[in-house]
């Protein structure tokens, strides 16, 4: 059961990511790194993750952009 020991979103929760990614980055900056709409017009916690999670391609680049800030 070793498969994820080298994957670092194993155990993530993907409003951890969005959080921890607002948090240092801010809205603002998280919008022109990811230029969607949840991210630049009145964005939200809440909003951005009910398009996160129907939006595989956007999804993707939050989670890349997560690992990126850890390495």
């Amino acid at each position: 059961m070793n498969e994820q020991k080298n994957n670092p979103l194993h155990g993530k929760r993907l409003d951890f990511i969005l959080e921890a990614l607002v948090e240092y980055y801010g809205w603002k900056e998280l919008g022109r790194i990811i230029p969607i709409r949840c991210f630049n017009e009145n964005p939200s916690i809440k909003s951005s993750l009910t398009f996160l999670r129907k939006t595989p391609w956007a999804r993707e680049k939050v989670e890349q952009l997560y690992i990126k800030k850890l390495y």
